[in-house]
């Protein structure tokens, strides 16, 4: 399904992920992401998500990475059923957020709107990726740690 939704966000070029990668990311020692699947008969869509943290509200939150559900179940609640779940997380855990991004254009902002979900446009998203991130990872000197 992450190739699915790669090629939905016009990128399936850019996904590189391996089906050994996304076992190992899941269900290696220490997995640090997670996966929930709704399924009917097969499986129709996924959230996957890994903690984050809010320093302003002191406790973790879950950062939804990437909500599909295949085009012939959309409608039928599956979404709902995922973000629900997340939410369900968050209150048993006592995290207070639970957020994710949007492409602009994608028409599943009025589903997460109807959710009672609210864009944060004064927040601007920045990606280091590439030979940027690798110029500044070897500039790095000895005094963090």
């Amino acid at each position: 399904m992450v190739y699915e939704l790669a090629e939905f966000e016009r990128a399936r070029d850019e996904c590189h992920l391996t089906a050994e990668q996304l076992t190992a990311t899941l269900f290696g020692p220490s997995p640090a992401v997670f996966c929930h699947v709704a399924v009917q008969d097969a499986p129709i869509g996924m959230a996957l998500w890994f903690l984050n943290y809010s320093t302003w509200e002191g406790t973790h939150g879950i950062y939804l990475e990437d909500l599909y559900v295949r085009p012939a179940a959309r409608g039928t609640g599956a979404g709902r059923a995922l973000v629900a779940a997340l939410a369900k997380v968050c209150a048993e855990r006592g995290y207070r957020r639970l957020d994710w991004g949007v492409l602009e254009w994608n028409p599943a902002r009025g589903f997460y709107e109807a959710l009672g979900a609210v864009a944060k446009s004064e927040w601007v998203p920045y990606r280091l990726s590439g030979a940027p991130l690798a110029a500044l990872a070897a500039s790095s000197d000895a005094l963090t740690s």
